[in-house]
């Protein structure tokens, strides 16, 4: 054994541990400012001062999300979350929490120290915790733009210590923070990798090479040009027809008759359509995103050309349910959600303010307006029983709540209508606003009780494949993805299971 090593020492107690480590701490900071940093002087510095306030990241979220792609800027926005987290998490515990002085500037050339010196406190690196927040943020929506990210992220990091306002573990422990905001932010918005692709029965249909033999119709007003290109260039041999709103039923039953696949760009209203066509005529059909919300073709995991095209020239495809209603001598389909009661009224009124006022304004308006009116709650008759109901939504489908985002569907094959419900009660005003706000599909809280008596307004949810409507009463709207009607009597509302062949990308 050397005679070097005592171990009859006692262990160090905590202080003087800490000491150790905050030795050590120093001791790596003189190393990085004694260092010579190759091509670092015209660059750190810069990276430093440009993160202040987080500009940097605000305009490197502006540059991703220029590209227009939906995971883009979706990886976008889930960073600048990030960011938001970790800041405010760092300016109200942070730095109140640990009092620790700033390193001194001695060992680190004057060529490298900042302009303006920090004043706050130096555990832990805002500027770190940022850096690394709006990194992973990105990251764990969309790996690519995480590795374009994460260098410059690194950089800003580590220009804390290279300028001398930091101490390494002020750095360590900012990044720290920074990335579990990210995973907080993910927690309480998944990212649609979390839920995986949707498990549908894969479907037979034609493998198109470069496109050959689909046509594809494009709604001019859904703004969807850049796309439609997109699509150009990986299915060359396709053909586009674009056209105006009123245009789309009359080129859709055109292009079905010399089609071998129809493809559709556009908001829900021109997909139904397109989905009603493809059913009459036994086509696959392939949906391009080009609507505001574009709800069908997220949940099939379908978010622009790239992935549809290869999808069409490989015959990639799955077979999804559709709901259909009857009501009198009418009969349509939906392939998201169908709505009676106060909200397609909300639809309407919001329809018609949204161009001068915006989207979310007029959502507002609407809800207020409708609320403001009397009116009496529909009887729906479920199961054998009589239910006073002031709002229904049917899905297509069972939709998941996860987190706070808003509720998606995993399988577009399950058999079921997710039924969701406001009952009950005289006044549903409360109850109705926040489903308004929150979006259509409000969350469960209860299930439809069987006596059919219902005190006060309340949430429900029940899964049925079958429902039967009665008592509604004339110049009732209906709403069906995006689309509103008026309806009255009784009406039926069921399932098609896998009925429609629908081309999606296969992992």
């Amino acid at each position: 054994m050397s005679p070097d090593v005592d171990l009859t020492l006692p262990k160090p107690g905590r202080h003087a541990l800490r000491d150790r480590l905050l030795a050590l701490d120093s001791r790596l900071f003189e190393i990085a400012a004694e260092r010579n940093w190759p091509f670092a002087e015209p660059v750190l510095p810069r990276l430093s001062r440009g993160a202040n306030h987080g500009v940097l990241w605000f305009a490197t979220a502006a540059a991703v999300a220029a590209t227009r792609t939906p995971r883009a800027r979706r990886a976008a926005a889930r960073g600048l979350a990030s960011l938001a987290l970790a800041s405010l998490t760092i300016n109200t515990l942070g730095k109140r929490s640990v009092r620790r002085p700033r390193p001194r500037l001695d060992p680190v050339p004057a060529v490298r120290h900042l302009r303006r010196q920090p004043v706050t406190t130096s555990f832990p690196s805002g500027h770190a915790a940022s850096a690394a927040a709006f990194a992973a943020g990105v990251a764990l929506e969309s790996p690519s733009w995480g590795a374009v990210v994460a260098p410059v992220a690194f950089s800003v990091a580590m220009s804390r210590v290279y300028t001398g306002v930091h101490f390494p573990s002020d750095v360590l422990a900012g990044a720290a923070l920074g990335v579990g905001a990210a995973f907080v932010v993910r927690g309480l918005v998944p990212t649609r990798a979390q839920t995986g692709p949707p498990p549908q029965p894969r479907a037979e249909a034609p493998a198109l090479p470069d496109g050959d033999g689909l046509v594809v119709v494009a709604n001019r007003a859904s703004g969807s040009s850049d796309r439609v290109r997109a699509l150009r260039d990986e299915l060359p041999k396709a053909e586009l027809v674009e056209c105006e709103p009123g245009e789309v039923q009359e080129e859709l039953a055109k292009a079905a008759l010399r089609a071998r696949a129809l493809g559709v760009c556009g908001g829900d209203g021109t997909v139904n359509a397109a989905a009603h066509i493809a059913l009459r005529h036994g086509l696959p059909l392939a949906v391009l995103p080009g609507g505001t919300l574009n709800h069908f073709a997220y949940d099939l995991s379908v978010e622009g050309g790239r992935g549809l095209g290869r999808a069409v020239r490989e015959g990639e495809a799955v077979r999804v349910d559709l709901g259909r209603f009857v009501c009198g001598d009418r009969t349509g389909i939906f392939l998201n959600t169908l709505s009676l009661g106060v909200y397609p009224e909300l639809v309407r009124d919001r329809e018609r303010w949204a161009p001068r006022i915006g989207g979310w304004p007029a959502q507002v308006l609407a809800a207020l307006r409708v609320l403001r009116t009397d009116r009496h709650p529909l009887q729906v008759e479920l199961r054998g029983r009589t239910h006073p109901l002031w709002l229904l939504f049917v899905g297509n489908c069972v939709y998941h709540r996860m987190g706070l985002a808003p509720g998606r569907r995993t399988d577009l094959a399950d058999g079921q209508l997710d039924v969701r419900v406001v009952h009950g009660g005289r006044h549903p005003a409360l109850s109705l606003l926040s489903t308004a706000v929150a979006g259509p599909l409000p969350l469960p809280h209860s299930r439809l009780p069987a006596s059919g008596r219902y005190p006060h307004p309340a949430r429900a949810e029940t899964r049925v494949s079958r429902l039967r409507l009665t008592g509604i009463a004339p110049g009732t709207p209906l709403a069906y993805d995006g689309e509103v009607i008026d309806v009255a009597g009784e009406m039926t509302v069921e399932k098609l299971p896998q009925a429609l062949t629908v081309y999606r990308p296969l992992p």
